[in-house]
């Protein structure tokens, strides 16, 4: 069977040949901070999601501290391209929790952005309960 392939050109380099199935088309929107993101599929995966910081829950917040160094980069890189990578969140009977994410939670915060970037994914109360001990 013979494999289809497509080229794909780089800036400054010669054509590199990638199979065809590589590819999977997605569809792209504006998230709150200006960068694109991919629309959440279907899946029964993980999706990702603009989700109001006010929304997510922080039950773990109190138990450390955040390096006001890295929040402050993660704020001027925030400012300037956007998350790049979007915080995990545990959605249980209609919740969302995060355990993960903490200096990019509070670099929106302090920038007065209104939502996160998060990647999504469902849980049951035992599966909170076990994020919780």
């Amino acid at each position: 069977m013979a494999t289809q392939t497509q080229t794909l050109y780089l800036r400054l380099s010669p054509p590199i040949p990638i199979p065809a199935r590589t590819f999977r088309p997605i569809a792209i929107v504006a998230s709150s901070n200006g960068v694109a993101s991919s629309k959440p599929r279907s899946t029964g995966g993980p999706v990702i999601k603009e989700i109001p910081l006010e929304e997510i829950r922080r039950p773990l917040m109190r138990t450390r501290s955040n390096d006001p160094n890295k929040v402050k980069e993660l704020m001027d890189s925030i400012r300037v391209i956007g998350l790049q990578v979007p915080i995990d969140v545990l959605e249980v009977d209609g919740v969302y929790y995060g355990f993960s994410g903490c200096h990019r939670y509070e670099a929106h915060q302090l920038l007065g952005l209104p939502t996160i970037r998060c990647k999504v994914r469902r849980g049951t109360k035992e599966t909170l309960r076990h994020h919780l001990r």
